[in-house]
């Protein structure tokens, strides 16, 4: 079995209602799919996070003349080649989140020929369902600001999530009383996480941590930019909140910084941008070496969701005792047509939890139609 062509899809959709965090404003969701077709008429899917534009040049105009006529068995040689082939150009960002989705599309395309789900390849499953938590309660463009997030993290709660995580990066007065309003709204046995998509220097981060301490948060993530290592450390030290980080580092060398220096207690490398199936697994291997929780970002579409499922199926208990840490899922709520479109079956979650899916490959079909729809060329 050879590769015999390599397409992208760049797909684009505006959203009914802007939603925004301490960075900016989304209008609008996009997302990048990668399809591999080998000459056997099989064919593998994956995606790539980051500017759709940007990775599907890089995938279409420099990685696919290199991968015609491969095999797709050899996942790890080809990723090692491109790797290399361009590290003058950056071996960080849409280079490797490029990367990222091609290389998933060939573990798919791996499962698929052999009649088996990509988690038995990366080692087999611990869990055949995971726990997922709610990402959302995002800003919208309300007057009442605690009011919609109170009520938000009441429907998140409504619809079966026992965890949750909100934005926050607003200053000080703003993000206690943000917490505040979700604390209260979702009452002591629901988890409740922060993210901060690294507002904050890391005095303003301490400063922030300590605010929010008192209503039991289970991590604070990406409290300073992710080149801060250093602050990284002077916030972890500073307060009893885990930090957590890691959704903007790229590869096992990336990550080897962040590991070794113990500046996060939570690591999040994001499958479709860190290095794909291929070089995540390797991620994770480092985190369990270090004793740090490996929890994937996931932010992306049905496709995403299905790679980090299989993932996240092969990642252990943070501890093999009695009462281990199970790992726990990001799930996306806020609108996005890709995650509740692009499969014919959708991944949704039931009373909080996410099955793995058990078809060969990834085991999800793409809906072409949708493909089709929302394509920008």
């Amino acid at each position: 079995m050879k590769i015999s062509d390599v397409k992208v899809h760049v797909m684009q959709a505006e959203l009914k209602e802007p939603f925004g965090f301490s960075q900016w404003w989304f209008h609008k969701r996009s997302a990048m799919i990668v399809e591999v077709i080998t000459d056997e008429g099989l064919v593998g899917w994956g995606e790539a996070y980051g500017p759709p534009e940007a990775t599907g040049a890089i995938v279409e105009k420099l990685y696919k003349p290199l991968v015609v006529g491969k095999d797709p068995f050899q996942a790890g040689v080809i990723w090692e080649e491109l790797y290399n082939r361009f590290r003058d150009y950056g071996q960080k960002g849409v280079m490797i989140a490029a990367l990222s989705g091609l290389d998933i599309a060939l573990w798919d395309l791996m499962g698929k020929a052999l009649g088996v789900p990509v988690y038995r390849l990366l080692g087999g499953a611990f869990r055949n369902e995971v726990s997922a938590y709610a990402t959302g309660l995002y800003l919208k463009q309300r007057d009442n600001v605690p009011k919609e997030l109170a009520h938000e993290a009441e429907c998140h709660v409504k619809a079966g999530f026992k965890a949750m995580k909100m934005k926050i990066g607003y200053g000080y007065e703003r993000d206690v009383v943000y917490v505040k309003a979700v604390r209260d709204a979702i009452g002591p046995g629901v988890e409740l996480m922060v993210d901060a998509n690294h507002a904050y220097d890391a005095s303003s981060a301490i400063r922030v941590g300590r605010g929010i301490e008192p209503f039991e948060i289970g991590w604070f993530e990406e409290p300073v930019p992710p080149e801060d290592i250093q602050g990284y450390i002077e916030v972890k030290d500073a307060l009893s909140i885990p930090i957590a980080g890691g959704e903007c580092e790229y590869t096992r060398f990336g990550f080897r910084e962040l590991l070794s220096k113990r500046a996060v207690d939570i690591v999040q490398p994001d499958t479709c941008s860190a290095g794909g199936l291929s070089e995540c697994k390797k991620i994770a291997a480092m985190a369990s070496a270090w004793g740090v929780r490996y929890l994937p970002h996931v932010w992306g579409s049905g496709v995403a969701l299905a790679a980090n499922l299989h993932l996240i199926a092969t990642i252990p208990p943070a501890s093999m005792s009695a009462n281990p840490i199970e790992p726990i899922f990001e799930y996306d709520t806020t609108e996005n047509p890709f995650r509740t479109e692009l499969l014919l079956e959708p991944i949704i979650p039931q009373n909080g939890s996410l099955k793995i899916p058990q078809g060969p490959g990834l085991g999800i079909d793409v809906d072409r139609k949708a493909l089709s729809r929302y394509s920008c060329k």
